[in-house]
């Protein structure tokens, strides 16, 4: 029953778990934004502080709950998501071990670790397995987009050198390469242009072929989310690997092949 609250969301109790601790993420992140303001962490200092540790009591909970109701607790713990669960209530326990102001600054920069809890939204949107779908199947089709742009932006640089030269500030085919990955990019910082016509031309030619390609990784990301819409997934979590995110009618994991239990756990 505990595991379906904590670790489900088809069920009235695990949505509103997963309402509670969105709740309680976004809160955090919000108290760790708050408290990088010097104004608000002088004046309520204090307050911000007792938030903290109150949440962060909260996540320890949270952590200590999820380890109890898997079969396998050491393997959760080394999980993505376990690693990210230790990671939102380490840098507060950890403030504990650096006393002294001369620590200050280290303490300051544990601290800011905190915003990993940002990570844990991504058990509890509705649509994040949706895109962590999509992502995953078009993966190989983006290496294969970035593989072709770098082999253009590395042509374009090399031209660009010839063409410019040192005199124009292209020093190397490295920094040409920088130029035309700005350029290609549709950034344009402006701290690197070409000041012939050939150079012009061929700074023109690699503008528009960044407007050409700079809509395909999104053609290829959003063809794949509409494949995955047509397949409906669920919550249910692998006690293997912890993967989520399987067709309604899966009975294998889709990524270490274990068999799914159901929310009765059969």
């Amino acid at each position: 029953m505990l595991r379906q609250v904590i670790f489900e969301a088809d069920t009235p109790g695990g949505k509103g778990f997963d309402v509670t601790l969105l709740a309680v993420i976004v809160l955090s992140v919000v108290l760790v934004m708050l408290d990088s303001v010097a104004s608000i962490a002088q004046r309520y200092g204090s307050l911000l502080a007792a938030a903290e540790w109150a949440i962060t009591l909260l996540f320890s909970v949270e952590y200590v709950l999820r380890l109890l109701c898997v079969p396998k607790p050491s393997r959760y713990a080394r999980s993505f998501l376990g690693i990210v669960d230790l990671l939102a209530i380490l840098p507060t326990y950890a403030s504990l071990l650096l006393p002294g102001s001369e620590s200050l600054l280290l303490i300051r920069t544990v601290r800011l670790l905190r915003l990993f809890r940002v990570f844990k939204l991504v058990r509890y949107l509705a649509e994040a397995n949706v895109l962590v779908t999509a992502v995953r199947a078009s993966l190989p089709k983006v290496i294969v987009f970035m593989g072709t742009v770098l082999v253009m932006v590395m042509i374009m640089g090399s031209a660009m050198y010839l063409v410019e030269g040192p005199a124009n500030g292209f020093t190397s085919i490295p920094r040409s390469v920088y130029w035309a990955i700005v350029t290609m990019t549709t950034v344009g910082y402006g701290d690197l242009t070409p000041q012939t016509i050939p150079g012009q031309m061929l700074a023109a030619l690699a503008m528009l072929l960044g407007y050409c390609i700079i809509a395909v990784p999104t053609g290829i990301v959003s063809a794949e989310m509409i494949q995955a819409k047509r397949h409906p997934i669920n919550t249910r979590v692998c006690n293997e690997c912890f993967s989520e995110g399987h067709h309604l009618s899966a009975q294998f994991c889709h990524d270490c092949g274990s068999l799914l239990t159901d929310s009765a756990g059969t």
